[in-house]
């Protein structure tokens, strides 16, 4: 629809400065609290089925009976609307429809400033600031419960038939449970798709880990569809191997290096720390797993009067790390490390640290899936050298390998 000049100019004959514009009573706010009153207007019209003062209407059974005040709030601020109404009550305006308070778009950015880890108190002063708009606690807790429903919807969809890696990884939160305040660990599972793409899987709440405990989410992940994982990569996370073996029993498991070694540095002394660390590099930077065996036994020799604890944690667990030495370099780059996921956690992390206390846990989950679906719209790229990758899985895992479109 064309707006003329002369209309634009009538409108603008009266601006001095940007606050007639743009201001809380500015000539846009006035224009487009006009047009609403007169979209509805028009809508009763329709509704009644003839103009206002018009004969037509004598003795047809209703009519017009005035207006009711109506707040409605958004980006632009607070505005009142006179809505009108028909003397029956038959009536429902469809551009502001009966019950609504708030403009489309509002509630999303109360949802979009959650996600980035306001406390609701924030958002509440936040809107105030900026918008001028008033907003309780209870409606910031109120707009965004209305997720509940569609986290429930995301972590019961269904999955891909094949991850070729799936990484496993927990952080913690805080949940006040019957007065008390208690410790809960939200595990995160990360797939790499055959396209080399990202997807968080699910999230599940535990306060503590085990073999059953896994074994419940990797059974989840097998009804939602999923009928093989090529390698699962965890962070030393309890019962884990063993619920694989149990659930995805071709499945292999790579411990995240990159923690063993943290791990492995705690019980040294920041004088030998940088030695310790070089002389563990050159284990899991070996070329076959032969030599990683070799360089253990010579690192062995060299610390374990010290250090005892620390080879004798790789021997435990020594399977698992070096796993990942029987594919070649391309594979190897995306699996000996769960820097992957780790990375979601920080981002995770960042959000979460100024609540504190989560007063349940369906707000702790609300927040993680808030900010994991912003998260995921930067996943548009597959991880890097990907195409390398596929390429060794084709040959290393051939026959379990999907059919790619």
């Amino acid at each position: 629809m064309a707006i003329t000049e002369a209309v634009l100019d009538e409108l603008l004959k009266d601006y001095q400065k940007p606050e007639d514009l743009l201001g809380q009573n500015g000539l846009l706010k006035v224009l487009q609290k006009r047009l609403l009153e007169k979209a509805m207007g028009a809508e009763l019209t329709v509704h009644l089925g003839y103009g206002k003062h018009d004969p037509a209407g004598r003795k047809t059974g209703n009519s017009r009976n005035g207006t009711t005040p109506k707040t409605l709030k958004g980006e632009f601020g607070s505005m009142e609307l006179a809505t009108p109404r028909d003397r029956n009550g038959t009536f429902e305006p469809q551009i502001v429809a009966k019950g609504q308070r708030r403009f489309e778009g509002f509630d999303q950015a109360i949802i979009s400033l959650y996600s980035r880890g306001l406390t609701t108190r924030e958002i509440e002063g936040h809107l105030l600031e900026i918008y001028g708009v008033e907003v309780s606690p209870s409606l910031v807790s109120q707009v965004t419960d209305a997720v509940c429903a569609e986290v429930q919807v995301w972590q019961n969809r269904p999955l891909e038939d094949v991850y070729p890696i799936v990484y496993f990884d927990a952080l913690w939160g805080k949940v006040r449970e019957n007065g008390t305040v208690s410790k809960v660990a939200v595990y995160l599972a990360l797939g790499i798709t055959m396209a080399g793409k990202k997807e968080v899987l699910g999230m599940w709440v535990a306060s503590s880990e085990g073999a059953k405990f896994w074994q419940h989410v990797l059974t989840e992940l097998k009804n939602r569809g999923v009928k093989d994982i090529f390698i699962g990569c965890v962070d030393g996370i309890k019962g884990f191997p063993e619920a694989m073996a149990v659930v995805f029993p071709a499945t292999q498991v790579q411990l995240c290096l990159v923690h063993m070694v943290r791990h492995s540095l705690s019980y040294v002394g920041w004088k030998e720390r940088k030695a310790v660390a070089a002389d563990l590099r050159v284990i899991y930077r070996a070329a076959t797993v032969t030599q990683a065996e070799q360089a253990l036994v010579a690192f062995e020799a060299k610390w374990d009067r010290k250090y005892p604890t620390i080879s004798k944690s790789w021997r435990a667990h020594w399977a698992e790390l070096v796993m990942f030495l029987k594919y070649p370099e391309e594979i190897r780059r995306a699996i000996y490390t769960t820097n992957a996921i780790e990375s979601v956690n920080r981002s995770l992390r960042k959000i979460s640290k100024n609540r504190g206390v989560f007063p349940h846990q369906e707000s702790l989950l609300k927040l993680y899936w808030l900010a994991l679906e912003r998260i995921a719209k930067k996943w548009t790229m597959p991880i890097a050298n990907w195409s390398e990758a596929l390429n060794r899985f084709a040959i290393e895992f051939g026959e379990r390998m999907p059919k790619l479109d």
